[in-house]
């Protein structure tokens, strides 16, 4: 983070981070002084290089501080979602270890709830603001009382040390190590290629669409940091809000997923005119696939500005396309653009082009899944490729096309069914706000594809709509990849990071299913 105390000596008052709802305000010159502070208090609290703190916060400019200030420690930081339950929090908090849990205000109930059920043992915690619960000290009169004369000490840079979205079981933890002194200054190879891929420069206005706590927007926060940008962070998405943010703060750079898209185009025609987009040059997407007619809607909108990517925490690899590549290849997510990009079968054999088969990248960075070696082990073949789990293929330009998770295809009568491609079909339908399929038991095929279904009108749900959508399906899909049933859902379950947690309507659906629609 030395770009952000060369920014805070040459341009102290420029804007590193403003909060949208409440334009509040942190330069540059404000978040090397904290950071530093935070840095020194942690480091007095005893903490060594390679230590943990964990941080419990809604998207709040503190997080950029403690996040900074840990970096300078040498320590790991691990952000936890808000959204997660008390288990779950609990789980992530042993799980990586962390020696201190620093917790926002805003999270007081779900704090004390962790104290309350004894999952806070052997974690200093602390809270902002005044009056902390039992159990937690006032981080702020103890950052009040910390030293800072002493100069913070040579060692490795801290990073993050996040934790998977948890949407096939409990969040796993992902490891990497430590940045050495000697590189510390040098701009990483991560944010280099960046930069070059986007276009960010210290002139880039980014706006922050989603929960810090996760990977992508908290990277980007902190490369952002590194380029000398300024962030624009909407503390819970809202599409009009983005859209007047956008306007407001003439938004150069942007990052969303697939539903703020369709919640986006879901705003009145004279709504969405009212606001001026035009100073977009880049709106990046990425977390889960986006149906080909939205992402063709947004291109019509925004403009050729869309950009996504495909790639995950472990940093195994990544694909990339623009909106001219994508008109090209309609529904890829691009070609590889770190680590070299294989499709093989259950065997390791690389497959042609066309065939369908595991996504593996070569040459990414090492990292490993905390606590748990066997989950480790297999996401890596023999040839040492690593995986994010998905299938899919390659054309003869080396795009690739992803079919779905491995764990999601759906086998019927001895045929791969893939849910994502089903999915896309039932996007196209007007009354359809967002659809899941998946399969469930059947006792002749195995499994039968069932749809579950958001509808944008609520009262429309019914057995008529049901038969509709198969109909709808029918026209476009081979008899096989119909759902032989429709559910509808008010809304279905998705992280707020935009992928859907599958696994909830699997577990829901375990019964044998009967062919027909269910409403």
């Amino acid at each position: 983070m030395e770009r952000v105390r060369e920014l805070a000596a040459a341009a102290p008052g420029k804007e590193a981070l403003r909060l949208a709802g409440t334009d509040e305000v942190l330069t540059y010159a404000t978040l090397n002084e904290r950071a530093d502070r935070v840095a020194h208090w942690l480091i007095q609290l005893g903490l060594q290089p390679g230590d943990g703190i964990a941080l419990l916060f809604e998207n709040h400019p503190a997080l950029a501080i403690a996040a900074v200030g840990a970096e300078r420690a040498g320590l790991y930081f691990t952000p936890i979602s808000i959204q997660l339950k008390t288990r779950e929090v609990a789980h992530v908090l042993k799980d990586c270890g962390a020696r201190v849990l620093i917790v926002s205000q805003a999270m007081r109930e779900l704090a004390q709830t962790l104290a309350d059920e004894g999952a806070l043992h052997g974690v200093a915690c602390y809270m902002t603001g005044a009056l902390p619960p039992p159990g937690f000290a006032s981080l702020d009169a103890a950052l009040d009382e910390t030293d800072t004369r002493k100069r913070l000490p040579e060692c490795e840079q801290g990073r993050d040390f996040l934790y998977s979205s948890g949407t096939t079981g409990l969040p796993k933890g992902i490891l990497k190590p430590l940045v050495p002194w000697d590189r510390r200054a040098i701009d990483d190879t991560e944010t280099a290629s960046w930069r070059k891929s986007f276009g960010f420069n210290q002139d880039s206005v980014y706006l922050s669409t989603a929960p810090l706590y996760h990977a992508a927007p908290l990277r980007y926060l902190v490369r952002m940091l590194r380029t000398g940008g300024r962030t624009i962070v909407m503390q819970k998405f809202d599409p009009e809000a983005a859209l007047a943010a956008i306007e407001r703060y003439r938004v150069t750079h942007s990052q969303w997923v697939p539903t703020m898209f369709v919640r986006l185009l879901a705003l009145p025609e004279p709504v969405r005119r009212r606001y001026d987009v035009s100073s977009l040059k880049v709106a990046i997407h990425a977390a889960a696939p986006c149906p080909p007619l939205v992402k063709q809607q947004m291109i019509d909108w925004f403009g050729p500005v869309i950009y996504e990517y495909y790639a995950g925490s472990e940093g195994a690899g990544l694909t990339a396309i623009d909106s001219h590549e994508w008109l090209a290849h309609r529904g890829s997510v691009g070609r590889a653009k770190f680590g070299t990009l294989h499709i093989v079968d259950e065997d390791d054999r690389e497959l042609p082009v066309g065939e369908i088969g595991r996504v593996f990248f070569e040459g990414g960075p090492p990292f490993e899944y905390h606590n748990d070696p066997a989950k480790t082990r297999s996401v890596r073949n023999r040839h040492g490729w690593a995986t994010y789990g998905d299938i899919g293929h390659v054309d003869a330009q080396g795009y690739l096309y992803l079919s779905d998770r491995r764990t999601d295809l759906i086998i019927s009568g001895g045929v791969n069914v893939y849910p994502q491609e089903i999915e896309n079909v039932l996007s196209e339908h007007p009354a359809v706000a967002d659809a899941a399929v998946i399969g469930v038991p059947h006792a002749e095929f195995g499994e039968s594809v069932k749809a579950i279904v958001q509808l944008r009108e609520r009262d429309a749900a019914g057995p008529q709509l049901a038969d509709e959508l198969m109909a709808f399906c029918r026209e476009r899909l081979s008899h096989i990849k119909v759902p032989r049933s429709v559910d509808f859902e008010d809304a279905l379950p998705r992280h707020d990071n935009g992928k859907l947690l599958r696994r909830l309507l699997k577990e829901r659906y375990r019964s044998i299913e009967n062919p027909g629609a269910t409403i």
